[in-house]
């Protein structure tokens, strides 16, 4: 495994990080697809074996089980100060007002109950899992720097919207002497790259790293077009995202696989990987062979001329996932 400085900051992270929306208790929440405890733990155990030390959850997964099974896990498995624990707050996790969004009472509320479904006493990066358009910017950034200087906290992340919102948090967060966001999970793949048109450039430009969401177009990468699976068809937020031009993308994967005799999302998490703003896709694992492909994209050397291929047939897409 390859280690890599997240951003501009000091936290070194394995350029693989282990996205945990598929552990939870499939009856608990909207992913009926996830697996539950006894089958996520060796899966988790796995990770740590093949040297990912990145975690990422989110408060909202499968109502917060997520989070419970990933934090005994690590307990059990793992040193805590040897892993970088990310999760996330905004969706809403009870009902009524207040149960959900950046005010300063959620973001104080969600991280007392995420330190105690974890069973840690504080997240290495909180991020916010999108933009709340009905809090002023100011109260969402100074609670979250009230957190980092709390000790609950030791980074904080954003994850997908517009490049100008997250340049005003930056702004105001800078503007008052506050922490400022390290990371942006954003949605990005071979299938949806139009995070290269502002995104990005900011992120490079602020030394922003980059943690992609869905680094694999939600599988479609990795299997013939028009294939299903049972994530697949029940996941109707996936399917929205991406369009029958896609097709040929994900021909060319297949082809650059079939000539390199591995896996296409070896090829597909490799192309990732070649990208400068990239820190560490967020891969989603519900068998052993997803993490072994995803710790082998990393050493996966893509040429120029299969660079150009994968990327040529890319058209433009409507902009998917900030809310």
């Amino acid at each position: 495994m390859q280690y890599v400085k997240l951003g501009s900051t000091g936290l070194d992270v394995s350029r693989i990080c282990l996205g945990c929306m598929t552990y939870g208790l499939p009856d608990r929440g909207t992913h009926e697809w996830t697996l539950d405890e006894e089958a996520s733990r060796p899966l988790i155990r796995q990770a740590l074996e093949s040297g990912i030390n990145f975690f990422d959850t989110a408060n909202v997964y499968s109502d917060g089980t997520s989070e419970e099974i990933v934090g005994r896990a690590l307990k059990d498995f793992a040193r805590r100060d040897e892993i970088v624990l990310a999760t996330k707050v905004h969706g809403r996790t009870r009902p009524g007002p207040n149960g959900h969004g950046l005010s300063r009472k959620a973001i104080m509320s969600e991280i007392d109950h995420s330190l105690a479904r974890l069973g840690t006493d504080y997240v290495d990066l909180y991020q916010i899992h999108r933009y709340d358009h009905a809090t002023p910017v100011e109260e969402t950034m100074e609670a979250l720097h009230d957190l980092v200087k709390a000790g609950k906290v030791r980074y904080i992340g954003a994850s997908s919207m517009w490049a100008w919102e997250f340049s005003k948090a930056q702004y105001t967060a800078e503007r008052h002497g506050w922490t400022k966001f390290v990371s942006m999970q954003n949605h990005y793949n071979l299938l949806y790259r139009e995070e290269e048109r502002e995104m990005l450039p900011l992120c490079r430009d602020q030394g922003v790293g980059v943690v992609p969401w869905s680094p694999l177009a939600r599988g479609r990468l990795t299997r013939d077009w028009g294939t299903t699976t049972e994530r697949s068809a029940n996941d109707t937020f996936g399917g929205r995202l991406y369009q029958e031009g896609d097709r040929t993308i994900v021909e060319a994967v297949t082809r650059i696989a079939g000539e390199r005799a591995v896996p296409r999302a070896q090829v597909a998490l490799a192309w990732l990987l070649h990208q400068d703003t990239v820190a560490a896709p967020i891969v989603g694992a519900s068998r052993p062979q997803h993490i072994e492909d995803a710790v082998a994209a990393v050493e996966l050397g893509l040429s120029d001329k299969e660079l150009e291929e994968l990327e040529a047939p890319y058209t433009p897409h409507a902009i998917s996932g900030h809310s």
